[in-house]
């Protein structure tokens, strides 16, 4: 048997092909702005006071919600992303 690892085409290209870069940087602005508008509601009590109440240990209300803001905005950024890359391929294999 050989050591050798067989030669496989460069990734770069698939990931131009379908525009990942492109998708990222959607996904990123969408899940930024939804986040922000998340916690400037919750945070600014846009919408009228929170009627619970609770304690919010070590970081105080506003510390928690940033971090779910966070949370939100890492989560709906791979969600857009994963969507329009998966969009992408589906077009590149109508293509074919």
């Amino acid at each position: 048997m050989s050591d050798e690892v067989p030669n496989r085409p460069p990734s770069a290209g698939l990931i131009d092909t379908l525009r990942v870069p492109r998708n990222a940087a959607i996904g990123a602005s969408v899940g930024v702005a939804l986040a922000l508008a998340a916690y400037l509601a919750r945070v600014l009590e846009l919408f009228g006071p929170f009627a619970g109440t609770r304690e919010y240990p070590v970081l105080g209300p506003e510390g928690w919600f940033l971090l779910l803001a966070f949370v939100l905005a890492t989560s709906t950024a791979l969600l857009v992303t994963s969507a329009l890359t998966a969009i992408e391929a589906i077009r590149r294999a109508r293509e074919l």
